[in-house]
């Protein structure tokens, strides 16, 4: 298992294959919380009306009609395995609790097929010190067998790092912290076995 490259919740580490989402600092902390505060506030982000189109009398414009507001431009039965503001279902929130006080901006979990494992993901929002949140992390992981290892890239913006494996590395989890305006947000992917104590 490998873990994100760059990233904050979503993306890829630089080991290769891995699947599950990543850590980047600034720039996509930013876009996330603009698109978190987007969809809390508005319901979605728009930058402009749709265009009016008006035929001439020589001229007919043939529009197809956009989707009503309340028809979903996907399938009811498709599952995303994502949440906004809390857990996703099935979070393994034993292996991976929430911290005390903290707000979640956005979470997934997304069983790998023909496995036990899940493709996991957190993004939150605490006024906990860093190494308050770091420690709330780091010691459910380590009391269920996890190893804390070197994290494979260094994000210099980032107050705090953290990388654990089990399992040979078949499970990992990575994690980073930034400390902005004193509220630290954290970004957490990985692939767990969270039936696994």
């Amino acid at each position: 298992m490998h873990g994100p490259r760059h990233g904050v919740g979503c993306g890829r580490l630089g080991e290769p294959g891995y699947p599950g989402p990543v850590l980047r600092p600034r720039p996509l902390l930013v876009a996330l919380s603009c698109a978190v505060t987007c969809m809390l506030a508005a319901g979605g982000c728009t930058t402009s009306q749709p265009a009016q189109l008006e035929p001439t009398g020589s001229s007919t414009a043939d529009v197809a009609p956009a989707p009503s507001p309340t028809e979903s431009l996907l399938p009811a039965d498709q599952p995303t395995g994502s949440a906004v503001g809390t857990l996703a279902p099935d979070f393994p929130a034993t292996l991976l609790p929430l911290p005390e006080g903290a707000t979640v901006l956005v979470s997934s979990a997304v069983p790998v097929p023909d496995s036990d494992l899940v493709d996991v993901s957190l993004n939150l929002r605490t006024s906990q010190s860093t190494k308050q949140l770091l420690s709330a992390v780091r010691k459910p992981l380590l009391a269920a067998g996890f190893t804390e290892t070197e994290p494979a890239d260094k994000e210099p913006d980032l107050a705090a790092q953290a990388s654990f494996t089990r399992d040979d590395g078949k499970e990992r989890v990575i994690l980073g912290i930034l400390d902005l305006d004193d509220v630290r947000t954290l970004t957490l992917s990985g692939r767990v076995d969270p039936d696994v104590p």
